[in-house]
């Protein structure tokens, strides 16, 4: 059995007499503070602030500008420029391509045709007109000779097409056609077509003399001279266009004479291409001969070959290939 052992409740007293020693030992372990006189700090003015303010915007500018990362960014125009260039590189890079630059000429040689084929027909028209003015000056009445008058330039223009079309498609195929009955018609058809334009505007013609301007024969040659032009430039075009090298690999399989037909070939057809074979070498040994004798240059073009030898186009280029093959 415990014992209880009451203690007494502690007095206002005791409790106070307590916290002062209790302060007292606390001061006593306290180090010794010197005696500190109270400065008074006058407040910072509006200059101070903003001179702060800046100072204290160098020194991060100073640490943003440090760092190089927006200067390795691409701009706007950096891209566009960029773009334009890779799209230059590869258009140019195009353009250096056998069958790009086969088919650019395939194309201009198109635009030039067409063009020439206008100017001749605007020509031909005109013609037309001057012929039928010729033909009909001395007519009163629209008969039947009236309207048939305008037939006569159309129908001497329909020959001298068909020996345009013809000379321009053959030149294609490295063929010139030249035949004296040919001359003599092209140029018999424009030599009447020119005379039938200009014939009511001659001097002699002219009743009286007063009457001649000279820029009215002019005016009504100008029909005949721009088809002489035509029918004289298109040929030439043609033929140097079908002249060009685009770097394209002539393949043995575009010829009869090539590997793979001979393989298929009858021995009568063997024996022909046997005999294409002989006139080959005939063809390239006259051509070296040519070269020896200065003639010709140490590696001609098709042309040039084709003008020597007289022979074709695709002649003149597989001999330019043999030359070249037996240079290397």
């Amino acid at each position: 059995m415990s014992t209880f052992i009451p203690f007494p409740e502690p007095s206002d007293e005791d409790v106070q007499r307590a916290v002062a020693e209790l302060e007292k030992y606390v001061a006593g372990q306290a180090p010794a503070v010197p005696d500190v006189i109270p400065v008074d700090v006058p407040p910072a003015t509006r200059r101070v602030r903003e001179l702060r303010a800046e100072v204290d915007e160098a020194h991060a500018l100073l640490e943003l500008q440090a760092d190089a990362a927006p200067l390795l960014l691409d701009t706007d125009r950096v891209r566009r420029s960029r773009k334009r260039a890779a799209e230059a590189a590869r258009l140019h890079a195009l353009a250096q391509d056998s069958a790009a630059r086969a088919w650019q000429a395939a194309r201009v040689r198109l635009v030039l045709t067409v063009v020439a084929l206008a100017a001749l027909v605007g020509a031909l028209s005109w013609s037309t007109t001057g012929v039928h003015h010729t033909l009909t000056r001395s007519m009163t009445e629209r008969g039947a000779a009236w309207w048939g008058a305008w037939a006569v330039e159309p129908v001497i223009s329909a020959v001298l097409l068909v020996i345009v079309g013809a000379r321009a498609f053959l030149a294609t195929r490295g063929r010139v056609l030249r035949h004296r009955h040919l001359t003599v018609v092209e140029y018999g058809a424009l030599a009447v077509t020119l005379t039938l334009n200009v014939w009511p505007y001659l001097p002699w013609v002219s009743v009286p003399w007063a009457r001649f301007d000279a820029m009215q024969l002019l005016a009504h040659a100008i029909g005949p001279l721009v088809a002489v032009g035509a029918v004289a430039v298109l040929p030439v075009v043609w033929s140097a266009f079908a002249d060009l090298d685009h770097g394209l690999p002539v393949g043995p399989t575009a010829s009869p004479t090539g590997p793979e037909y001979r393989e298929n070939v009858p021995e009568t057809g063997a024996a022909q291409h046997g005999a294409t074979d002989d006139r080959m070498a005939l063809l390239v040994d006259r051509a070296r001969r040519l070269i020896t004798a200065g003639r010709l240059p140490a590696d001609p073009s098709a042309t040039r070959l084709r003008e020597a030898l007289g022979c074709g186009t695709d002649t003149a280029r597989e001999v330019r290939d043999a030359l070249r093959g037996g240079a290397a």
